[in-house]
Formats: structure tokens, C-alpha cells, sequence
């Protein structure tokens, strides 16, 4: 099956064993990405809905760099570190 590397610098990199998504058999998996801006590198906001908004920012870059956006995605995974910020 073959399979295509997704990149672009308008969302922040992934770690160096990690690609920021995979196209294959027609679906793109777009690996974890933190509140991070894109150039600085730095977490964008201070409130869980500030770091959510740039997440989906930054996930959405990622999307569009494959060719779909967030309107066509079929599951998506939130990790939240602090529980008390699941009702925000």
C-alpha cells in the first residue's frame, strides 16, 4: 500500500520519529499536535479553549496540506492533561 508523508510549516513539526500525517488507501492520520504556534514554537493561550482553538488550528493546517479539512474527518481523539478541563 503506498503511502504519502504529510508536512507543512503552517503547523508545528512533529518529533523526529513522528510525521505530522500519512495519506494511505485514501485516508489521512494526522498525528498528535499540541497548543504549539507554528513559527515560535510556543503554547498559544492560557485557557483550555484558547489551547483547544489552536489545536484545531494547527490540525486543520495539517489537513488542508493533505488535500481535506476538518468538515470530512470521521473520529477524532482529545488527550486532556488536566480532567477538570473537560467541562470547557
Amino acid at each position: 500500500m503506498a503511502r504519502d508523508i504529510i508536512r507543512t510549516s503552517d503547523a508545528p513539526s512533529a518529533p523526529p520519529t513522528y510525521s505530522q500525517a500519512v495519506r494511505a488507501a485514501g485516508l489521512v492520520f494526522v498525528s498528535g499536535t499540541g497548543p504549539h504556534d507554528p513559527v515560535s514554537g510556543k503554547i498559544v493561550g492560557d485557557t483550555i479553549q484558547e489551547q483547544t482553538r489552536q489545536c484545531l488550528k494547527n490540525v486543520s493546517a495539517i489537513l488542508q496540506a493533505a488535500g481535506t479539512s476538518l468538515e470530512r474527518v470521521a473520529s477524532f481523539t482529545v488527550i486532556l492533561l488536566e480532567e477538570a478541563d473537560f467541562a470547557e
